[in-house]
């Protein structure tokens, strides 16, 4: 079912670049994969017991599922290049007509959208670890009550009329892409939704209807003030959808906020900051060109939204900002408010090889090494895993290209800034690039992998930073190991211990 890797996209992928033919195998793969792990939980909840999912919630998702076919069916019937969501098989999801570039159904919108991931991780979980608390009962009932929410969205941008029962999650009505109704009552409560001519009706115990007008894509508008609509930037390019900036989604928030150094939890934007989102990203096409052209065509081809981060406290001002992406949630970027389009573009190029490489990943095992954290990663206090060592050489690789491009382009003084963080993560990749070359876990695709890794970094030396600038990112990465390893012998365990 899933493809193979031609070496030529192998190469493509390890210079940290990639054409059309490279981005779409890695779209088409996850899209792909995406629907196995939605039929998976629908699987999981057929077999799970009755008082792990009862009879109730079964007959739900068949009837959501039946919801979503029909969406589908009614859009693509008279496109020959789109499969259809029905049944247990997939046919022709994951391949379109050569040369034919696939628009994508509203049902298919929906399961692809990044943050669907994150729910149907959730939802196996819970189907998995079967009958637990209380509380993991109910985040269960109320992972299970979403995929409603998806279904319905779906069958309204198709234009399918329907009355259904969704259920509020804490008092609050999210509908994907569309906004959010905070509900009169509190806690799980129990929301009617008609959909009739491009009007949905929104109707609850103890509070007025709340008529919900949709609009092409992103987001829908009620003059009812309870309504909060979802919000969009537009395309990165002329002729690109609007870019959903999302920070109403019950699973947008990151899984590891509490742990993972400086990276903070999800925000929910004012005015204020949706506008100095859209003032960053309005120059963000042109920041990414600046670094090559393939910038520009990855972050078309592989950012399907936005998701808006708090600013961490000790970030500050200036430059700074924090972002992540999640392997689930293929698609999306985690960021801050971005302070400029510059500083944005360049968290769009160091997130995207993240993601790239994570789906690479999928498709090809590179290496077979442990989990072990041993090795130098000059960017980070401690050891690191040898997985973890390539993600992070990959993506600074990627940002020693995507400045030394703009530092060629540029005139003063964005020139010099270009200088210096282009000669730090050139210093940085070559600390880090024998540990990778010289292991002995790499597989035949990953070697070719890694060493063609080597030949990108090794070519940047045809236009050398200047003098000033290496020197002080020479002596950056030889504290920083020097600092390392003080760290490490100190926490080995001394004789007699």
């Amino acid at each position: 079912m899933f493809p193979t890797v031609p070496d030529q996209i192998l190469a493509e992928l390890a210079r940290t670049e990639g054409g059309p033919d490279a981005l779409g195998l890695l779209v088409r793969d996850q899209d792909t994969r995406r629907l196995l792990v939605l039929r998976a939980v629908l699987d999981a909840a057929e077999a799970a017991g009755p008082a792990v999912c009862d009879a109730g919630r079964k007959a739900r998702l068949r009837e959501d599922w039946a919801m979503l076919a029909d969406a589908d069916a009614t859009t693509a019937a008279a496109d020959p290049v789109q499969g259809t969501v029905t049944g247990r098989a997939l046919p022709g999801v994951e391949r379109p007509l050569p040369g034919v570039e696939r628009p994508l159904t509203p049902a298919r919108a929906r399961l692809f959208h990044p943050l669907t991931g994150p729910w149907a991780r959730s939802c196996l979980r819970g189907l998995d670890a079967g009958r637990g608390t209380p509380a993991e009962a109910r985040a269960l009932r109320r992972d299970l009550a979403h995929f409603s929410a998806v279904a319905a969205v779906a069958a309204a941008a198709a234009g399918l009329p329907f009355a259904t029962r969704l259920t509020a999650r804490a008092g609050v009505l999210t509908l994907p892409s569309l906004g959010a109704l905070h509900t009169a009552a509190s806690g799980d409560v129990p929301v009617d939704v008609t959909h009739r001519d491009g009007v949905l009706t929104i109707r609850q115990p103890d509070a007025s209807d709340v008529r919900v007008h949709l609009e092409n894509g992103t987001g829908a508008w009620s003059g009812a003030p309870a309504w909060t609509p979802a919000h969009a930037l537009p395309g990165l390019l002329p002729s690109a959808p609007p870019m959903p900036l999302d920070d109403l989604d019950p699973y947008r928030e990151p899984p590891y906020s509490t742990h993972r150094g400086s990276l903070s939890g999800a925000a929910t934007l004012d005015d204020a900051e949706r506008k100095r989102w859209l003032q960053a990203w309005n120059g963000t096409a042109v920041a990414l060109r600046s670094g090559g052209a393939h910038r520009l065509t990855e972050a078309a081809a592989l950012l399907r939204c936005l998701v808006p981060l708090e600013m961490p406290p000790e970030i500050g001002t200036g430059r700074g900002s924090c972002s992540a992406t999640r392997r689930e949630a293929f698609g999306a970027l985690l960021s801050s408010t971005p302070p400029d389009p510059v500083t944005f573009a360049a968290t769009l190029v160091h997130e995207l090889q993240h993601a790239k490489l994570a789906a690479l990943t999928d498709l090809v095992t590179l290496h077979r090494a442990g989990p072990e954290a041993r090795y130098f990663a000059p960017w980070r206090p401690d050891p690191r895993p040898y997985d973890g060592l390539l993600q992070g050489t990959y993506s600074h690789l990627a940002m020693a290209s995507y400045y030394q491009r703009r530092a060629l382009l540029t005139r003063p003084p964005e020139r010099d800034w270009a200088w210096a963080q282009h000669a730090r993560y050139h210093a940085q990749v070559g600390a880090a690039l024998p540990a990778l070359v010289g292991s002995p876990d790499l597989t035949v695709p990953g070697r070719r992998f890694v060493d063609e890794m080597a030949a990108t970094y090794q070519r940047m030396a045809d236009h050398p930073a200047p003098r000033d600038h290496t020197a002080r990112a020479q002596a950056y990465v030889k504290s920083a190991r020097a600092l390392w390893i003080q760290r490490r012998a100190s926490a080995l365990p001394r004789p007699n211990e």
